[in-house]
């Protein structure tokens, strides 16, 4: 993937104190056109990671809420064009100056938005006009983020005495963005950019105030399974009740709680009814739970074909039907056995 820059700009992000106290300002040290970075320092650093960005896998919905890549869209009312989303507006304006002075008068309010992010760290910022040579005459926008590395060390001379870097760059965990998404070579989305920031701050996030995402899949599930749960409670209770208040009560606290227990409400067939639907749109879902220390990796949809729930005096029972059984770490002497009849282990249990 081969991508000729037109205009960067290089820019050094500083922020000094702390809470109420932060102060946050940038300088503005070189903005090049294709000519003069083809022979700066600056090819040879990012050499390779325009390319890099482009090809990044991304899921349109990703299989967690913390995924440090993205699918971005540009927020626009019903009726309304890309033209109203001011993000849109000015990552276009950036991308599509055609001279070196509005490219930088254009990106310096970039820059200027970006400070204003919460949990910026010092860095530096790039923010690159490039074309991909094979397929398209309209260039791409990048904008990539280095933190500051104050613990890097070099070799200073042939007898290794360590010199400190006060300030060194580095591309890995490089944070950025391209604007527009390209799910494929040759192929743009308009309205769409991809984003990817590797720790936990979500910069990007915070500084596109007017961009959405696509929903993770177990955001996807949750509002399923709300959605199910509160067609239950319209279909149970017609009118307003203090049985129906407490249930609803308590759907909220187990929606916003990050281990749950299980609720008992809905028969096996209701359950495997539901679970198609989601299925149906996410046929990959994870099912995982936990009983007492022993954990259970599963899909979905093996919910009511091979994995089987029950209660025997008041304690849960989880049945697992396969054609093998696999061991993998650690040795034991269950490898050795000779499973009882099924029936057998029932009375076992139910004693």
């Amino acid at each position: 993937m081969d991508f000729e820059i037109n205009y960067l700009s290089f820019y050094v992000v500083q922020v000094e104190g702390k809470g109420e106290n932060i102060e946050k300002f940038s300088k503005h040290f070189q903005t090049l056109d294709s000519e003069e970075y083809e022979n700066s320092a600056l090819k040879d650093f990012l050499d390779g990671e325009l390319a890099k960005i482009s090809k990044r896998k991304v899921d349109r919905h990703p299989k967690t809420d913390q995924a440090p890549t993205k699918i971005g869209r540009f927020i626009v009312e019903p009726g309304h064009e890309l033209s109203s989303n001011p993000n849109y507006n000015l990552f276009n304006r950036v991308r599509l100056a055609d001279t070196k002075g509005l490219f930088q008068e254009t990106n310096e309010k970039i820059v200027t938005a970006y400070l204003d992010a919460s949990a910026v760290r010092g860095g530096v910022l790039l923010i690159a006009s490039a074309k991909l040579r094979k397929y398209f005459d309209e260039p791409f926008l990048f904008i990539m983020k280095c933190d500051f590395e104050p613990k890097v060390a070099s070799i200073s001379d042939e007898n290794t005495l360590i010199k400190n870097v006060e300030m060194a760059i580095t591309t890995k965990n490089m944070k950025s963005i391209q604007y527009p998404y390209m799910p494929e070579e040759g192929m743009i989305e308009e309205g769409e950019l991809k984003i990817h920031q590797s720790s936990h701050a979500r910069y990007f996030e915070d500084f596109l105030k007017f961009v959405d995402y696509e929903p993770s899949l177990p955001e996807i599930v949750k509002t399923q399974v709300i959605g199910m749960v509160q067609e239950h409670i319209e279909e149970t209770f017609q009118h307003e009740s203090e049985e129906r208040e407490q249930l609803e009560s308590s759907m909220e606290i187990w929606a916003a709680s990050p281990k749950r227990e299980i609720q008992e409400r809905f028969s096996t067939d209701q359950v495997i009814e539901a679970a198609a639907q989601i299925i149906e749109h996410s046929p990959e879902i994870e099912l995982k739970l936990k009983m007492d220390h022993v954990s259970v990796n599963g899909l979905l949809s093996d919910f009511g074909e091979n994995i089987h729930m029950a209660k025997v005096n008041g304690r849960y029972v989880l049945l697992i039907e396969s054609e093998s059984i696999l061991f993998e770490k650690g040795f034991s002497p269950i490898e050795f056995l000779k499973p009882d009849e099924l029936a057998n282990v029932i009375e076992k249990i139910s004693k």
